[in-house]
């Protein structure tokens, strides 16, 4: 059957039909397995045009497969090439590659021919393209004398070089004798054709050493022309050389070099023609010579430069349009032009085209009794021939076939049997070249087979295209559908997609695409299938980008790149700077999610990428980093429009570090007067690179710059030229002029100096100015030199002055002076303040007032007053000398003042001073005044001795301050419970010369809190506190004791404890048995202690009050105050061991307290006994 032409895809429709792929069409796109019989086709040959190295042996290749292999013969310029002939040709085995062994013997030129390979099996036979091989030639420059070019300043030339023709044609530059590259510009540039033109000359285009090099590339060698010597000259060196052999008439004008407009020096003329061939790179060139130096411009007439083609070369003298077609065809225009004029030149450009393909012939497979076509379509300028070869013949002498028939491009096969089977030619050529391809018919009758490996495992991306593979071969042409599942539905849904090559297209694959895929190929001759399967994965994501960073020059900078991915893909990230690797820096480091810069320079600045690939997919995020820092110092500082009291100040900015400079700082030097100090001048704008500065007379100026910008500020500029401005008068008098008299009969004059920069010219001096302010006196002037104090003596005391102090120097006088005042020297004051009164407000506070002294008996800038005041000392103190003053001082003019920290009941003397600049003047006639009595302090000590049972002696001592005559003292008194409870409180008035008191009939052991404070007429003072304790029964403590170091006792303890450990065993035993142990019964076998007390008589104690009343003082109790315990004060007592009725019941209600032992006994504090507890006690507790 008839293959028929398919579509490259075919979308499946919607419906229910099952997705069937009908390729009815040439098997152009399949490969036919070598396995299979097959024509030769030609896998490799060398190119068209082989130029090879002369140096090294010729290979030209010929490869070539088929089935069975093909055998391989050569042409040679059209004729059969022997190479069993030749011993130095050599057929590579398995292949038609020719080897040609010239490094031995023999030589390049000998084979430089045409050559065509020949690839013949049974099948057919393939040609290759005509190779010509010709060897590569580097000739040397013919030996020319050249003479030295001599010409005048601003004319034009041309240095021919003229290479000599090589193969390949070489590379043209030029160069001086040190190898080094001719510098190059608008005005002196090389053209297409080697030569180099100047548009006009200057005078450092002289040397000796222009020389035209060439570089032939395939050899690897360079060749040069004989250096040119050229030699510029100008109007005057021209006339002096002139002068010597012509008349004074005849030398040229003074003007260096006459201006000119524009004129080509290539191409010539107004118009040519460009002719350049599809394809290739058209290149137009237009050089003009001129003074100025011409501008070179280039358009199209008729239409526009395409955008994306279109470059510019040698300073805008070359046009390039690259991949240039037949649409490029037109007319372009140059154009030359200075300030003199414009002039253009037409160049006519026709695009011609060697033959290129529409349709080239493809392989076609067929079965015996199909129908197929092979089809041959190229176009070109001219339009090319087409021509048809079978198996390296002409077809029109070739073996005629009844299944084929030749329509022009196309031959038309019907009916094939297996002898159609042959390799056709088709040639397309025109007068620039031709186009040659091999295309067989095959005819084969093959069931169906599947290239693809089966089980292929196929992982892609979700939501991204899938394609399945199904390469397929059988002839006649299979036919291909696809299943999903092992159930083998056919898939008939619009989701996929069916290519010709059998490939199934998911165009966006999901998760519920993974699975297995069958592919089912079908002819008349059987059926194939293949299994694949797929897996969709999670793309990769990027969900922590890089950010856009800016950075100070030396920081360190971190960007982030965390990746989320497929759990079973791994994926590897790198990061990219500029789309390439990072530096090989060891300050660029990169952890799991961090890429990392410490000392971040300006060259890190750039793109980051960061890019996480995977088997199967790829994703990368970029972050700019911006390397920022102060600016880089300004330069170039110049001085110019120099005046006296200006001059213009410009710089160059320094590198701004990509942060804009925001301002401009000016500072200056005074070199003359303080060298090496730089002030702070003026600040002008980051987009100002000038500025007029104010200057003042006689200052030798330097400057320099800093640029600021939102960083810092820069480092200074270099300094400028220095400047020296005019001398001139001073423009400033002193200031801080002062007149104040060191001594009764001087006055003083001081002020502050000018500084160097404000003398404004050489002999800086001062005229110094005086006279009294109340007199008629004219002014008294006196010029003295660079100082600062000026003393005028004779003056009468304390007089006031006017003063004033004039700056002068060579040129000339200061304005005139501002006057102040100033006053002659002081002199101690001459009179007492009088009528000074005492006025006593309470016991510490007093008011003293007097009268002003007159202003006159002062004799000096009045400060104030002072009032000297001390108390009387005690008769015990009195033989000392010194005696202790006080002094408080009043300024200005007031005439009273208050005297606080008095002592009451004192008796105090003062008097009172005027004050002034020189001193204090006499004292006022004392005045004695007594103070109040007051309250008194606290007695200075109060401790508690001799405690007893039911009392308690107090010892004080009085108030140290008693401030007053003591009247009385009061003691106040509270007993103090275990519980920290205060008791009633008793007040007692002691007389006020007793220091000793005995409180009788208190409770014995019980501590007591005491408050005593003493009392005059003025009120009672502060009052002292303290605490002590009466005693216990010396007799019990002592019979505690007497009794425990008896025998018995002992014996009887012992036997209790037996009893008591007996009735614990029973009273177990009871319980394990579920008894109860009665409470009754055992309160009536025994008595409680606590109840029945015993008799003194029989040998035990008497009774005793509550127990409540016994207990030992609690934490924070004190000591009695002679910090003594006797040894029969034991603190022991009946309540320390004994439980009393405060005993507890059991779960059974038994009465358990009984059996509990003795309390943990409080710890002692401050000196109480902390003995073993006593046996009395203990046995009260348990009988």
């Amino acid at each position: 059957m008839q293959l028929k032409i398919m579509p490259k895809k075919k979308r499946l429709s919607a419906g229910r039909v099952p997705l069937i792929l009908f390729l009815c069409q040439m098997i152009s796109a399949l490969e036919v397995p070598l396995d299979l019989l097959q024509p030769p086709t030609i896998t490799q040959q060398s190119p068209k045009d082989y130029i090879i190295d002369p140096r090294e042996n010729i290979v030209i290749q010929c490869e070539a497969k088929g089935k069975p292999p093909p055998s391989f013969s050569w042409t040679r310029n059209g004729t059969h090439f022997d190479i069993d002939k030749d011993p130095l040709v050599t057929m590579k085995p398995g292949s038609g590659t020719l080897i040609i062994n010239i490094m031995s013997e023999g030589k390049a030129e000998t084979y430089e021919g045409v050559y065509q390979c020949t690839a013949r099996n049974e099948r057919g036979a393939a040609i290759s393209n005509n190779i010509v091989v010709r060897p590569s030639r580097s000739p040397l420059w013919t030996k020319e004398k050249l003479e030295p070019i001599i010409l005048r300043n601003g004319q034009s030339l041309v240095l021919p070089c003229r290479p000599p023709v090589g193969l390949p044609p070489p590379i043209i530059f030029w160069m001086d004798n040190s190898f080094q590259r001719l510098p190059q510009s608008e005005r002196v540039s090389q053209g297409l054709n080697g030569d180099l033109y100047f548009s006009n000359v200057l005078p450092e285009d002289t040397r000796e050493d222009y020389i035209c090099y060439a570089r032939f590339n395939h050899t690897q060698t360079i060749q040069q022309k004989q250096p040119i010597s050229v030699k510029v000259i100008s109007v005057d060196e021209l006339n002096d050389t002139i002068a010597a052999n012509l008349s004074d008439t005849e030398f040229y004008s003074a003007k260096s070099s006459r201006e000119r407009p524009p004129t080509f020096l290539t191409p010539e003329g107004n118009a040519s023609n460009k002719e350049e061939l599809r394809g290739n790179v058209l290149s137009l060139e237009c050089i003009a010579e001129g003074l100025p130096t011409p501008i070179i411009y280039w358009i199209k007439e008729d239409g526009i430069l395409p955008i994306n083609r279109t470059f510019y070369k040698n300073f805008k003298k070359t046009l390039q349009i690259i991949h240039v077609s037949e649409a490029d065809s037109g007319n372009y225009q140059c154009i030359a032009k200075n300030a003199l004029g414009a002039i253009h030149h037409t160049i006519s450009v026709t695009v011609k085209a060697a033959p290129y393909w529409i349709m080239a012939p493809q392989n076609l497979v067929l079965s015996p009794g199909e129908d197929g076509t092979l089809i041959c379509r190229a176009n070109g300028k001219p339009k090319p021939r087409i021509s048809w070869l079978t198996n390296g013949v002409p077809v029109e002498i070739a073996p005629d076939d009844p299944s084929r028939k030749i329509d022009g491009d196309t031959i038309i096969f019907s009916n094939v049997q297996e002898r159609s089977s042959a390799v056709y030619q088709c040639n397309a050529s025109n007068e620039y070249g031709y186009l040659l391809a091999n295309a067989f018919v095959n005819v084969l009758a093959e069931p169906p087979r599947i290239l693809t490996p089966t089980h292929t495992l196929y992982q892609v991306i979700a939501n991204r295209p899938a394609l399945l593979d199904c390469a397929f071969f059988g002839s006649p042409l299979p036919t291909i559908e696809w299943f999903k599942g092992a159930k083998g539905s056919a898939l008939h849904e619009d989701i996929y997609v069916l290519h010709e090559n059998g490939t199934l297209e998911i165009p966006v694959a999901q998760k519920d695409s993974t699975g297995t895929y069958t592919c089912v190929a079908r002819n008349k001759l059987g059926m194939a299938k293949n299994e694949v399967h797929l897996e969709i994965k999670d793309p990769t994501r990027i969900i922590k980008q890089p950010e856009y960073a800016v950075v100070q020059r030396g920081n360190t900078v971190s960007f982030e790149c965390e990746v989320k991915h497929d759990h079973t893909l791994i994926p590897t990230v790198i990061w990219l700077k500029d789309n390439s690797e990072l530096p090989s820096d060891e300050r660029f480091t990169i952890d799991k999610d961090h890429l990392v810069i410490a000392d971040v320079s300006d060259d890190d600045s750039g793109t980051y990428t960061c890019v996480a690939n995977t088997t199967l997919d790829n994703v990368s995020a970029s972050a700019v980093l911006s390397v920022v820092d102060v600016p880089n110092p300004p330069f170039d500082l110049e001085l110019t429009n120099p005046l006296d009291k200006s001059v213009q100040l410009s710089w160059t900015p320094g590198d701004d570090n990509n942060s804009p400079i925001t301002k401009f700082i000016i500072e200056y030097e005074d070199t003359m007067h303080e060298a090496g100090l730089w002030h702070h001048h003026a600040e002008v704008s980051g987009t100002q690179t000038t500025a007029q500065l104010k200057l003042s007379p006689y200052v030798n100026y330097s400057f320099r710059v800093m640029a600021e910008n939102s960083i810092g500020r820069s480092l200074p500029s270099e300094a400028s030229e220095q400047y020296l401005t005019k001398a001139a008068e001073p423009d400033k008098n002193p200031t801080a002029v002062e007149g104040l008299g060191s001594e009764p009969d001087n006055l003083v004059i001081t002020w502050k100096p000018l500084n160097g920069f404000e003398s404004n010219g050489p002999g800086l001096q001062y005229k110094v100015s005086w006279r009294q302010k109340d007199g008629d006196d004219e002014w008294t002037s006196v010029v003295v030199a660079n100082v600062s104090k000026y003393i005028v003596s004779g003056t009468p005391t304390f007089v006031p002055y006017l003063i004033k102090v004039q700056a002068l120097n060579d040129v000339g006088f200061a304005p005139e002076p501002a006057v102040v005042m100033g006053h002659s020297g002081e002199d101690l004051p001459m009179v007492a303040p009088g009528n000074v009164r005492v006025t006593v407000v309470n016991s510490t506070l007093a008011e003293v007032h007097w009268d002003p002294v007159p202003l006159k008996s002062i004799r000096g800038h009045l400060q104030g007053y002072r009032i000297y005041y001390w108390k009387a000392q005690s008769p015990s103190k009195r033989n000392r000398r010194h005696i202790e003053k006080k002094i408080l001082t009043f300024q200005g003019s007031k005439t009273h003042g208050m005297l606080p920290g008095l002592e009451p009941f004192s008796h105090y003397t003062l008097n009172v001073r005027v004050v002034n600049g020189k001193g204090e003047g006499p004292a006022s006639a004392d005045q004695v005044f007594n103070t109040p009595e007051g309250v008194p302090s606290a007695p200075s000590s109060l401790k508690i001795v001799n405690p007893t049972l039911d009392s308690l002696t107090l010892e004080w001592d009085p108030p140290s301050h008693p401030n007053g005559i003591l009247t009385e003292y009061t003691l106040k008194y509270q007993p103090i419970n275990s519980t920290h409870e205060l008791g009633p409180l008793v007040d007692l008035k002691i007389p006020a010369n007793k220091t000793r008191w005995t409180l009788k009939n208190l409770n014995f052991s019980t501590r007591y809190k005491f408050y005593f404070y003493a009392q005059t007429s003025a009120g009672s003072g502060s009052q002292i506190t303290e605490e002590a304790v009466t005693t216990v029964d010396e007799a019990m403590a002592s019979r505690q004791v007497d009794i425990a170091t008896q025998g018995w006792f002992i014996g009887l303890m012992c036997a209790v404890a037996l009893l008591i450990l007996i009735l614990l065993i029973v009273c177990f035993i009871r319980r394990n048995k579920g008894g109860k142990y009665p409470v009754k019964e055992k309160e009536d076998a025994r008595a409680d202690p606590e109840i029945q007390p015993m008799k003194e008589d029989d040998g035990t104690f008497g009774e005793y009050s509550d127990a409540e009343d016994h207990k030992p003082l609690k934490k924070g109790s004190r000591t009695p105050s002679d910090r003594t315990v006797k040894k029969e004060d034991s603190d022991d007592s009946l309540v320390d061991y004994g439980e009393g009725v405060n005993g507890q019941f059991n779960e059974d209600g038994s009465f358990i307290g009984q059996y509990s032992g003795k309390k943990e006994k409080e710890p002692a504090e401050g000196n109480e006994s902390s003995e073993a507890p006593s046996p009395v006690n203990a046995m009260n507790s348990f009988v």
